[in-house]
Formats: structure tokens, C-alpha cells, sequence
């Protein structure tokens, strides 16, 4: 596999990163920056998405900017949609990369286990929200393990089964998938020329782990990443590449080595359960439930 790291130019462009911070985000960020991008940090805290800021190429020519937004709580979502919004400016992309793994567990506002709000349902209603700025593609990114997923939808809160943190986030995962071919496939049929993407970073060393609220946990996280990981930049070059080349609606990116756990950026696998449409809509129609937000009327771009 020939390595790819001839990320196209992308000056006059505008992104826009959730949880980016630090990690992938971050490395996200950093790599698009310095291809001329401008670069929207959505970050739930400001101050450490401000001094991660000033390590973001272009941030000395006011390309970078940082905002608040917290995707586990919906109102924070909703602040952060009005605001860009009034700034009448239009988004070429947004990548829905903030996301937790192995968290103690606990509700979200509506009622919803924390690895399912905020990896999918805060993105979900973030991503309807934005639509209407939005010029290129939304960019989901997922991870292998969502192919351990199955999802309960009459059991959003985990009170009837024993919570296991693990298996929250891979059916999280599986959501973020199931959530992005289900949105191309109601872009497509509206004639709307937008796209959503996923992607999904393999082994990489990053920080992910670190609120598991579980000193193991955090720290198998930290060093067997660190020990068998790739570096973050390469992980994030998989979002990057979702991101800005010609890759068809629908299509799910990640590293080319037989396991997806190393490698350069290349079509992968994903679990026949995202090609369950019928769960696909029933998703939909349980986050629409959730959020009050269901896909806007789109203008021609």
C-alpha cells in the first residue's frame, strides 16, 4: 500500500471539528491547517481548546477559531448551531470526531446512556442542525469496534440490562455508522449534491481512555496504545482523507492493514448490521424523538 500523505490544498475551505482539543481532533486539526484550511474548534472546554489552538497551523493568521460546544448536552448543541448560524458564513465540512470510550456510567439530560449521547445523538442533532451552512460533506468518525454493536433502542438508559462501558461504546459506534449512511441515503434522494463519510482511526495512540473514571482502565489505554498504537497524525489521516478527496457518499475510511488497526488510508470494512436499513430508520426516528431535530429543507448549492 503506497502511504498517502499528499493532503490536497485547502485554502479558501471551512471546517468544522468537534473535540478538538486534543487527540485526533487536534491532529485533525493541525493537518488541515496547515494546507490553508480554516479551522472551527468545537471544544466543551474553551481554555484547553484555546492554548491547543495556537499549536494549529494558521492560527497566527486568524484562520483558527475555537468555540464552545458540548455534544453530550443538547441545549450546548443548540447554542452552537445559532451562533454559527448568525455569523451567515457557509461550512464546507464537519467532522464529528468528539467522542468518549469506557466512561463510568451515567444519563444525559434525556435520559440517554453518556457514550450513546455523546457519540451519536449530540452529533446527530449537531450535524441537522448545521445543514443548512453546509456546502461538501459531514464526516462521521467511528471505530472498529462497532462491529460488536447492537443496539437497544427501547433500552437507551441501560435500566434493564447490567451496564458494561465497553459495549456502550461499541453500540454508540455502530449508531455513527448507521446514522451516516442513513443520512447520505436521505441526502440522495432530496437531489442534494452534500455527502456524509465515516472514518475510523485504527490502533492510535491517544488519550481516549482517560476518563473511564478507572485508574486500569486509564492506564491500559494509555500505555498498550502508546506500545502498539500508530502515532496520532496517522490516525487522523483517515479523517482527513474522508474529509477532502473525492470519496463517494456512504463510503467508510480506515487504516489498509488486514486487522484496520495500522496502516495508510483506505476503503474499510463494515459490519452488515450498518447495511440494516430498517434499524437504520427506526435510529432515525428515535434521535429525531430524542432531539426535536429532524433534516431541514436544503437549499441548492
Amino acid at each position: 500500500m503506497r502511504p498517502w500523505t499528499q493532503v490536497p490544498p485547502q485554502q479558501g475551505r471551512r471546517f468544522v471539528i468537534t473535540g478538538s482539543n486534543g487527540g485526533l481532533g487536534l491532529e485533525t486539526a493541525r493537518i488541515l491547517g496547515s494546507r490553508g484550511a480554516e479551522v472551527v474548534m468545537a471544544c466543551r472546554s474553551v481554555e484547553k481548546a484555546e492554548a491547543a489552538a495556537r499549536t494549529v497551523p494558521g492560527h497566527d493568521k486568524g484562520r483558527v477559531e475555537v468555540r464552545r460546544l458540548d455534544v453530550s448536552d443538547l441545549s450546548s448543541v443548540r447554542s452552537f448551531v445559532a451562533d454559527l448560524s448568525a455569523d451567515g458564513r457557509t461550512v464546507d465540512v464537519l467532522v464529528n470526531n468528539a467522542g468518549v470510550l469506557g466512561v463510568p456510567y451515567a444519563l444525559s439530560a434525556e435520559g440517554v446512556e453518556m457514550h450513546f449521547a455523546t457519540n451519536h445523538l449530540g452529533h446527530f442533532a449537531l450535524t441537522l442542525g448545521l445543514l443548512p451552512l453546509l456546502t461538501d460533506r459531514v464526516v462521521v468518525v467511528s471505530s472498529r469496534e462497532h462491529r460488536s454493536g447492537r443496539i437497544e433502542l427501547d433500552d437507551l438508559g441501560w435500566l434493564h440490562r447490567p451496564y458494561r462501558p465497553f459495549q456502550a461504546y461499541g453500540d454508540s459506534k455502530l449508531a455513527c455508522l448507521l446514522f451516516m449512511r442513513e443520512l447520505d441515503r436521505r441526502l440522495r434522494a432530496r437531489g442534494s449534491q452534500l455527502r456524509a463519510v465515516g472514518a475510523h482511526p485504527g490502533a492510535t495512540a491517544t488519550s481516549i481512555t482517560s476518563g473511564s473514571g478507572n485508574p486500569v482502565v486509564t492506564a491500559i489505554g494509555h500505555y498498550g496504545h502508546r506500545l502498539v498504537g500508530m502515532p496520532g497524525w496517522r490516525g487522523a489521516l483517515n479523517t482527513v482523507y474522508a474529509a477532502t478527496t473525492d470519496v463517494e457518499g456512504g463510503t467508510y475510511i480506515g487504516p489498509h492493514g488486514r486487522t484496520e488497526l495500522w496502516g495508510w488510508p483506505a476503503l474499510a470494512r463494515m459490519s452488515p448490521k450498518v447495511d440494516d436499513e430498517v434499524l437504520a430508520h427506526r435510529l432515525w426516528e428515535r434521535s429525531v424523538e430524542l432531539t426535536g431535530v429532524d433534516l431541514p429543507a436544503l437549499q441548492e448549492r
